[in-house]
């Protein structure tokens, strides 16, 4: 705890003063995030720090293991967060970002070890998918680092899949409002990897090439000749 009140002293000190009219003007004017970031809780992988990203610039929300629970009418953290990113704040872009060396993974693929961590078991089970992907999918002599990278990878691609059940989620994207990105980040090497839905795999983000989404803003409907109908 000492360090933490040095830095906040340090904040409050020297950083506050030359940012006040930034933060000022954030009260004044309200926050404008332009993304939605679902990250891990991991104290190794800070969103805001991965992307250089600034006050007000990003509504992120932290949890083991990134995970996004598929929708239900039950009350939820991460259910909130996001129909509050979608509705109120109107972001564009949602981000599930996964990591390297995940705890959360490695209690997944090792669930005896999580005896005496029954909540963290439970909502794990929102990562059985993943799991199961990768005993049936995957050669089964991968060894423990490349099972665990499976795993992490899988779990973003299947918390994208939850996401999407989401009634705001689901509606932004029928009206070509939101974009929904899978990111991977390698904690060892500080590369970042980025779900491509078309090719169904990840791939090094480039900032020369186009960005990768793992669905991307277009809308589509399921019965256009009714919405024209109605249309006319």
């Amino acid at each position: 705890m000492d360090t933490i009140i040095q830095g906040i002293t340090e904040f409050r000190d020297a950083v506050f003063p030359g940012q006040q009219q930034m933060y000022q003007r954030l009260v004044r004017d309200g926050q404008q995030p332009k993304a939605l970031i679902i990250a891990c809780a991991d104290s190794r992988v800070a969103p805001e720090h991965i992307t250089q990203a600034g006050p007000g610039e990003l509504f992120v929300c932290r949890n083991a293991g990134n995970i996004v629970p598929p929708f239900s009418p039950h009350i939820g953290g991460v259910t909130s967060a996001v129909e509050y990113a979608v509705v109120a704040l109107g972001v564009r872009d949602i981000v599930i970002c996964g990591h390297s060396d995940c705890g959360a993974m490695k209690g997944l693929a090792q669930p005896d070890a999580l005896g005496a961590m029954p909540n963290v078991a439970a909502w794990l089970r929102h990562s059985h998918a993943a799991s199961q992907i990768v005993c049936e999918a995957y050669p089964t002599d991968l060894d423990p680092k490349q099972r665990l990278r499976a795993l992490a990878l899988e779990n973003v691609v299947v918390q994208l899949n939850h996401l999407r059940t989401h009634p705001s989620v689901a509606a932004g994207l029928a009206k070509g409002d939101l974009r929904l990105h899978g990111w991977f980040f390698e904690i060892e090497s500080g590369s970042l990897l980025a779900y491509d839905g078309e090719a169904g795999r990840f791939v090094p983000l480039r900032t020369e090439e186009a960005l990768p989404v793992a669905e991307a803003s277009a809308p589509r409907l399921a019965a256009p000749d009714v919405a024209a109908r109605a249309a006319e």
